[in-house]
């Protein structure tokens, strides 16, 4: 059933990138590239930067073809966040709140605050980015596999901020869209002001800040990473691919992978965060079946470069389907244990094994930050087309 809805998926994303492709030349959506051509552009690529300085150049170029293609140059007065939070539900090891933050004036960017248990030290913050899987019961940051590594993390001392997509949850029930054409830019200035938040909170050690995400929220972990050095460790899961930009127009919908400027593609976006540690995650049935074979040696070429060949690291799951689950996020958190100082032990077994038990999965309603009893201002943005940049 996953193979058909995957299919389904993949089906859509095409009949969206020819209508794109037809009004835009410049963008590069979905399977723009087959997989040869995306594997022959990583080997013309190469040839561009043969010495660290070459490579940082060049990572500059990608880092400023982002930000303008995405129209955030320069960028909007940072406003306050003005967070609005709901009551702390404490559990075994962990405690969320909900919390609303205005990434703009008026603006609302909902979602739900992870803290340890014991919150009175310097700890690592995380932010959770999810992707677009839609049906209303199984559904963006309120899925189990969200709630779960949320959970499991902060029960390993990590502070973390799981967010939603524009036009997603809270956003959507507001009057949001999803499919619009400056998804991208509010997106990413959304995760941008996420950062911001995270790092207003207390005790957040600013040198152990990572971000993470699968399929969408993939895109938008290297994508953030690719433009705000304050991310120091970099999780995208089964996104990062050589013939595949991302088919939905949040990801792939302005002119971020191509302008008159530049051309790159999120091979090279995600190996923007070198030095910075950096883990992929891929499968064996979505565009990422042939990261072994193909992206991560060119990632681990340009980590050469700079000198740190063993900070970029991959798991491939040649039998897993695209996602985020349980077998994905135990490849996750000994990476992010490695590279944030958390306690893994506290999710093992006596025999170091593993396990997420403990864990509670919430329901949607008890997610939602605004209600009947915590009303939304009256002054809040209600569509993609009001908001005044």
């Amino acid at each position: 059933m996953k193979t058909i809805y995957l299919i389904l998926i993949i089906l859509i994303f095409s009949r969206f990138v020819e209508a794109q492709n037809t009004t835009n030349k410049d963008l590069r959506v979905g399977a723009y590239f087959t997989e040869d051509e995306g594997a022959e552009k990583l080997v013309e690529l190469r040839k561009k930067y043969q010495t660290k300085d070459e490579w940082l150049a060049r990572a500059e170029i990608i880092k400023q073809g982002i930000l303008k293609g995405a129209e955030l140059v320069p960028f909007p007065e940072r406003n306050a966040l003005n967070p609005r939070y709901t009551k702390e539900r404490k559990y075994d090891g962990y405690s969320v709140k909900n919390v609303a933050i205005e990434s703009l004036p008026g603006v609302f960017v909902t979602g739900s605050l992870y803290l340890p248990e014991n919150a009175n030290k310097i700890m690592p913050g995380i932010l959770s980015a999810h992707g677009h899987w839609s049906k209303s019961e199984d559904y963006g940051r309120y899925r189990a596999d969200a709630q779960n590594r949320c959970a499991s993390l902060a029960r390993m001392g990590a502070v973390v901020f799981s967010y939603d997509m524009v036009g997603y949850g809270e956003m959507k029930d507001l009057g949001w869209e999803h499919k619009h054409p400056k998804a991208f830019k509010q997106q990413l200035w959304n995760s941008i002001r996420a950062l911001d938040f995270l790092l207003t909170l207390d005790n957040i050690d600013t040198e152990r800040v990572a971000v993470t995400g699968a399929s969408g929220g993939g895109t938008q972990t290297f994508m953030l990473t690719a433009v705000d050095d304050r991310i120091k460790v970099s999780v995208p899961v089964v996104m990062v691919s050589a013939h595949f930009f991302g088919g939905c127009i949040c990801e792939s919908g302005m002119q971020v992978h191509k302008s008159k400027n530049h051309e790159t593609n999120n091979v090279e976006i995600a190996a923007v965060a070198s030095p910075r540690p950096l883990l992929l995650v891929s499968d064996g049935d979505d565009w990422t079946k042939n990261t072994p074979t193909v992206e991560f040696p060119h990632l681990q070429y340009i980590y050469s470069l700079m000198g740190v060949k063993n900070r970029v690291e991959y798991v491939h799951l040649p039998n897993d389907k695209h996602g985020y689950e349980f077998s994905k996020r135990k490849a996750v958190y000994p990476f992010l244990a490695k590279y944030l100082d958390l306690d893994i032990s506290v999710i093992q077994d006596e025999n170091g094994i593993i396990n997420e038990n403990g864990n509670v999965i919430e329901s949607y309603t008890e997610m939602k930050v605004f209600s009947s009893s915590n009303p939304i201002p009256d002054y809040a943005i209600l569509t993609n087309d009001d908001v005044k940049w």
